[in-house]
């Protein structure tokens, strides 16, 4: 949206999240949508994904990396988020992620730790990094034993295309539903989120964990 972005966005809840929220009890939905956030403070703006379910809004996670590089300017129009927080719903545990934030093991970790079962990224990839978020939606989803939904736009805007292929990915790496590339597609996924825990008692990454390096990564981010 460029400077557009501006005159669009809203705070949360506000005008936009009420209209989902009227769809969601309708439907007796969970509804999960990316939107430009107004935030407390004036004139400052959050790429913010927004979970809505059938009672009305449950939460929303401030996108924290923005990627500001080739085509893309994130960090021209949006401050980054600093929390990563998990939503405890009827449909299991949920973190929410956006696009970017995939190139970062450490945010999907952090949400495994505090209990999700399932991340959802919300994403609009151009081709060229096809390959890219395909793998890392087995390496996210393996590494740390949960379910991964990832949801991508499709079409071509501005010279770019994105090219689709959402995908929910089970603990142990298998697709268990995949969109068409370059074409809008709908479909119905069922989980088991007991799948979780056998996964952790077969390969037990989050067991294994060693704290240790926690120290060590954020020391080393610093000096990087």
């Amino acid at each position: 949206m460029k400077d557009e972005v501006y005159n669009q966005a809203e705070p949360i809840p506000g005008p936009s999240v009420k209209k989902v929220e009227k769809v969601a009890r309708e439907h007796g939905l969970h509804i999960l949508f990316g939107m430009p956030e107004e935030s407390e403070v004036k004139g400052v703006l959050h790429n913010t994904a927004v979970l809505i379910g059938p009672k009305g809004f449950v939460g929303k996670y401030r996108k924290i990396h923005l990627p500001t590089h080739t085509v893309f300017e994130e960090r021209r129009y949006y401050r980054p988020g600093r929390d990563a927080p998990v939503f405890a719903t009827p449909l299991g545990t949920i973190g929410l992620t956006i696009c970017y934030d995939l190139y970062f093991p450490e945010l999907t970790r952090l949400l495994t730790l505090q209990g999700a079962q399932l991340i959802v990224a919300i994403s609009a990839s151009p081709s060229l990094r096809r390959t890219f978020f395909e793998g890392f939606c087995l390496s996210r989803a393996m590494e740390n034993a949960v379910y991964l939904t990832y949801v991508n736009r499709v079409g071509v805007e501005d010279g770019l295309q994105f090219w689709g292929g959402s995908r929910v990915v089970s603990p142990g790496g298998s697709i268990l539903a995949q969109c068409k590339y370059d074409e809008e597609e709908f479909q119905l996924c069922k989980i088991d989120l007991d799948e979780v825990s056998r996964s952790r008692a077969f390969i037990p990454t989050i067991k294994d964990l060693e704290p240790a390096l926690f120290d060590q990564l954020r020391i080393k981010s610093r000096e990087a």
